[in-house]
């Protein structure tokens, strides 16, 4: 059964699509004409009025369902556990895996369906984060901010390096920092919420990042085969 959210979003899609239409049968005529002026201006007045604020009514549904979904508490628990692909690919030194770790990190939130009657705690905790990133922009906020990229940026190097020590240093000391951010800005029951989540995938991602780190040590300290004489 689709979510309120769910068909809101449908509907202004498709309401969207409706008003384009027009606008893209005569851009059509217009490549025909081949005269690039005249594409030019059907394109601006393609994005002008009614029609961006289509686009910006299905955005705006798309993040209010997006955000309904996020407080299913299986995505809690999924998010910490993609520190595990981003570290293999980063292990590999692979570019595209770790872009794709990242993109599927970001849309996680709304990977579950949207609970029919969340967990008041949760509720309070994700009403923490939204008043926090919609509220007044410090130097302090900033700098938090910019923690993010550079924790997984961090974490990249060190297992691009191959240093299991410091990749675990970097993933402990980055969650820890968001349980002590969420005790901080949110509430204690919202902050416990997230707790649980966040040690689980934590415990599960060090024992993983272990047992790798130990089998690629016994790789490295096996003696080579001697080379077979004729």
């Amino acid at each position: 059964m689709t979510s309120p959210a769910g068909r809101a979003v449908r509907d202004r899609g498709l309401r969207l699509l409706d008003r384009l239409r027009p606008l893209t049968t005569h851009r059509a005529r217009i490549a025909q004409q081949e005269d690039p002026r005249l594409l030019r201006d059907a394109l601006v007045r393609s994005l002008e009025g009614r029609d961006m604020s289509s686009i910006a009514e299905w955005v705006d549904a798309l993040g209010t369902w997006a955000w309904d979904r996020h407080h299913n508490i299986l995505s809690w628990y999924v998010r910490p556990l993609f520190l595990l692909p981003f570290c293999y690919f980063a292990c590999k030194r692979s570019l595209i895996g770790i872009v794709l770790t990242l993109v599927a990190l970001a849309t996680s939130m709304a990977w579950f369906p949207a609970p029919d009657r969340p967990d008041p705690a949760v509720v309070d905790m994700l009403r923490a984060e939204r008043d926090y990133l919609l509220g007044e922009w410090t130097a302090a906020k900033v700098a938090i901010a910019l923690l993010v990229p550079l924790m997984f940026a961090a974490l990249a190097l060190a297992l691009w390096r191959r240093s299991i020590r410091w990749a675990l240093v970097v993933i402990n000391g980055a969650v820890l920092f968001k349980i002590a951010w969420t005790f901080w800005f949110g509430d204690t029951q919202g902050a416990l919420a997230h707790l649980t989540p966040a040690l689980a995938g934590l415990a599960a991602v060090n024992v993983a990042i272990v047992v790798a780190g130990r089998r690629l040590n016994r790789r490295r300290s096996a003696p080579a085969l001697p080379e077979r004489t004729a």
